[in-house]
């Protein structure tokens, strides 16, 4: 994917979050629904020679080449929104030439592209002014998987924290990330959105929207709190994304088979209607279209919790599903932890409690199509808060979002001028320790931390476990301690992705707790004991590329 320079970062939009990515999926007059038969009456496609032309029947032309399959033009009320930098809309990279076939069936016109292992779809109905999508893909000949949208410059607001220009900006870091003259950092990476945050993204000029509603990711990888691209805007253009494989902070191998729908939605600037949601969407019209993989309702079950014991209510939890083939996720209720999946492929699935972002359980669990798989409460087992700890430094959630600068760094670079500087030590026992400590730590930035604290002297009697939990790593990058005068042997480094993270809007990796043993003779009793943070690694880098890591929780055992 380095190739790819100029897809995505952040841009505000009307209705969005504070970082700029709309979230929610409420319903928007005259953005989805069925138009009236006279303004329907057009619908169907045509053949230009260079392309199947689709009349949506409502206010929606779109162009699919016939050579390539790739989206070669989206008019919208007779206005061109496709294309910027010579290059039309496409899966992955652009299949070059393709077998690209089209047909009518009722109120729908549906459109395959076959290229070695990719299959596309495309789908219109009747009325909508929407492009239903699908993209199966084989193995891994392609590197990614993912569908971008690229808009003609100047058709909405370039703003937010994924937007940058092209004429005065600066390129700050591999190509992709920039710093304006005030400052601030802006990349095509900079979402933070988790993907268990939103339905749709999308870019609105308060009188035209244009979305992507997601798919369920079924087929995706990296699971519910995985952060990827979803847009960006510069003056030269705009994209959005469907991202469903990306290698960068990517902690699973790929899946493969058939995603999707997604949709590509118009309306009249407001959000998509709540209707395209996938976890709402109405697919029984898909059954009869012969789309290669698809799995309609009848062929998929479901499973139901009653509840998880245990839990910490200052935390939401999540209860995942996933194997081989598929991924799931659901949101339990606060307070019983109750849950419900549904529309799952039949399987045996692993389900993983997260606390926060934190696996604190897991057992197996099957689901049989057209069957719905009932659980008993299920108590957590593995939430290392539990242990009763002398001082504890955060908390463990799987996320850094105590410590200093962890919100930022979800939508800006390390250098960026809103951040607190990096370097700092901390005194426990001085109020408000957590903000005081880094999320982050690198080699040649702010390496030796240090932390300050007392012990009695029934506490100094005793050895003690210290645990560092760390949520991801950069180029091997992890931490080694000295306590005092005691020096803790290199650990090992566990499993985390291979590519930049911490710079580019994630700190999503392996969850990992450093175990480190302590003896009684480290301590002291009659004045602070010191505690120092070093990273080190077999690798080397500068700066913000140094080997570093990212901190979930520190704590002194009992």
């Amino acid at each position: 994917m380095s190739t790819h320079k100029r897809h995505l970062t952040r841009r505000r939009v009307l209705g969005a979050s504070a970082i700029g990515v709309a979230v929610t999926g409420a319903a928007v007059a005259g953005g989805t629904g069925l138009l009236s038969s006279a303004s329907a009456a057009a619908f169907g496609y045509s053949d230009d020679g260079k392309n199947y032309v689709v009349d949506t029947g409502a206010s929606l032309v779109f162009k699919v080449s016939k050579t390539t399959g790739d989206l070669t033009s989206l008019a919208y009320r007779g206005k061109e929104y496709e294309g910027y930098g010579g290059r039309h809309s496409h899966v992955e990279s652009g299949l070059d030439a393709s077998t690209v076939t089209v047909k009518r069936s009722g109120q729908t016109v549906l459109i395959k592209v076959v290229h070695g292992a990719i299959t596309q779809w495309y789908a219109a109905r009747s009325g909508q002014n929407n492009v239903y999508l699908w993209t199966d893909k084989a193995d891994a000949s392609f590197t990614a998987t993912r569908f971008l949208v690229r808009l003609k410059p100047g058709m909405f607001p370039n703003e937010g924290p994924d937007s940058w220009i092209e004429a005065s900006d600066k390129v700050i870091e591999a190509g992709d990330v920039w710093r304006r003259a005030d400052g601030t950092t802006h990349s095509k990476h900079y979402s933070g959105k988790r993907v268990i945050d939103y339905d749709h993204i999308g870019l609105t000029t308060g009188s035209v929207g244009l979305w992507i509603v997601r798919s369920n990711h079924e087929k995706a990888s990296g699971g519910p709190f995985y952060r990827s691209l979803l847009r960006h805007s510069n003056d030269l253009g705009a994209g959005l994304y469907e991202i469903l494989h990306y290698n960068q902070a990517q902690t699973e191998p790929q899946r493969f088979g058939l995603q999707g729908p997604y949709v590509l939605s118009f309306t009249d600037g407001g959000a998509p209607s709540a209707a395209l949601s996938h976890d709402r969407l109405d697919t029984s019209w898909v059954d009869g279209l012969g789309i290669t993989g698809w799995v309609g309702a009848a062929g998929r079950g479901r499973v139901a919790g009653v509840g998880l014991k245990g839990m910490d209510a200052k935390y939401p939890y999540t209860v995942g599903f996933a194997n081989a083939d598929a991924q799931y996720w659901a949101k339990a209720a606060a307070g019983t932890g109750a849950f419900s999946c549904q529309g799952m492929l039949p399987g045996t699935y692993t389900l993983t409690v997260f606390k926060g972002e934190l696996a604190v359980h897991t057992r197996s669990v099957k689901v049989t199509a057209g069957g719905a798989t009932a659980l008993n409460s299920i108590s957590i087992t593995g939430d290392p808060s539990t242990a009763r700890a002398l001082w504890r430094l955060g908390d463990w959630d799987g996320t850094p979002g105590e410590f200093k600068n962890a919100e930022l760094m979800t939508y800006a670079h390390p250098s960026d001028a809103r951040a607190a500087k990096w370097t700092g030590n901390v005194t426990l026992g001085g109020g408000d320790e957590a903000a005081s400590f880094p999320a982050y730590m690198w080699k040649e930035v702010n390496d030796g931390v240090q932390v300050f604290f007392r012990l009695t002297k029934e506490q100094a009697a005793a050895a003690h476990t210290l645990r560092v939990g760390v949520t991801d790593a950069f180029a091997g990058g992890r931490p080694r301690v000295t306590v005092n005068d005691w020096v803790s042997p290199v650990p090992a480094a566990p499993s985390q992705p291979s590519t930049r993270s911490l710079t580019t809007g994630s700190y999503r990796g392996n969850n990992h707790v450093f175990t480190f043993n302590v003896p009684a003779t480290a301590w002291r009793t009659d004045q602070d004991n010191v505690l120092k943070l070093n990273i080190v690694s077999g690798s080397s880098g500068t700066a913000f590329l140094s080997p570093g890591t990212s901190f979930d929780c520190v704590d002194l055992l009992a």
